[in-house]
């Protein structure tokens, strides 16, 4: 069986075809007014889209060390002013609490909705040693670490841990519950005495300032002003633009915000335990 060359260029236009590989070209340039049916099969051929590698950026760099695959860890230690070794509790309607007990942690999410379909990608925390603030963060490069930075984590906790965070009883503590759940581990957070201090945040500085935001608390009550801070809306955002290959610049002002979010809250719980010296004029 053959077919005539303009039979066979009508067929391979109507199948969508682009253009032949060149030796098949090269064939049908070559070759008498007549095509075979084998010359038709080889060019009306269907071939696979080939798969280009995106390369990576070449800002990739990170601080920390890799504690354990895809799991980073920064610890960095930073001179304060010694805090009590009794707190005053009375600003959280508490009795005192023990300096060397208290672990204030933050975490940065895939979201702010919560549910199974949030997770954690960092979890911060800092407490006192000695005359320093010890700030430590754990933090994924790649969704399979999970398991680890949370068993890293709840390693920093103990039964007598009392966790202090800003809105973390309603966001953060729930959402690493349910991260515990969904790897199969135990919520190390269940039962642990927990201060959290945006709420008396809104019952001390309600209608002084625009909102009780801890940015808007730490730069009009603690005078504390961020540089070249990353919003934390944008945080999901650049850590899967670095999963997907992209520039790590973003990724490192989160670490940067994360690490100021826990400094803010051990300095502004200080502040509130000063009871009526800690009040505004």
């Amino acid at each position: 069986m053959s077919v005539s060359l303009a039979q066979l260029q009508r067929l391979k236009r109507q199948a969508g075809h682009r253009g032949a590989a060149p030796a098949a070209a090269a064939t049908v340039a070559v070759a008498p007014r007549q095509a075979s049916l084998d010359d038709l099969r080889r060019l009306l051929r269907v071939r696979a889209p080939e798969r280009v590698a995106r390369p990576l950026d070449a800002d990739r760099g990170l601080p920390g060390v890799e504690v354990a695959p895809s799991v980073r860890l920064l610890e960095r230690r930073l001179p304060m002013e010694p805090a009590p070794a009794e707190i005053d509790g009375a600003f959280a309607r508490r009795d005192a609490i023990a300096r060397d007990r208290l672990l204030f942690f933050d975490t940065e999410t895939t979201g702010l909705s919560g549910g199974t379909g949030t997770r954690a990608f960092m979890i911060g925390a800092a407490d006192w040693q000695g005359d320093a603030l010890r700030i430590r963060q754990l933090y994924l490069t790649a969704t399979a670490g999970e398991a680890d930075m949370l068993a890293l984590f709840r390693q920093w906790l103990r039964p007598d841990t009392v966790l202090s965070s800003y809105n973390g009883k309603c966001y953060d503590a729930p959402l690493l519950a349910t991260r515990y759940r969904l790897c199969r581990m135990d919520n190390p957070l269940a039962g642990l005495a927990h201060v959290d201090l945006l709420h008396p945040t809104r019952r001390r500085f309600r209608g002084v300032w625009e909102n009780c935001r801890l940015a808007t608390i730490e730069r009009n009550r603690l005078r504390i002003v961020r540089e070249d801070d990353l919003p934390g809306a944008q945080a999901p955002a650049a850590w899967l633009h670095y999963l997907r290959g992209g520039s790590a610049h973003d990724l490192r002002r989160v670490v940067a915000h994360n690490h100021q979010d826990v400094v803010t809250l051990a300095r502004l719980l200080l502040d509130l335990s000063q009871g009526e010296a800690g009040k505004v004029a």
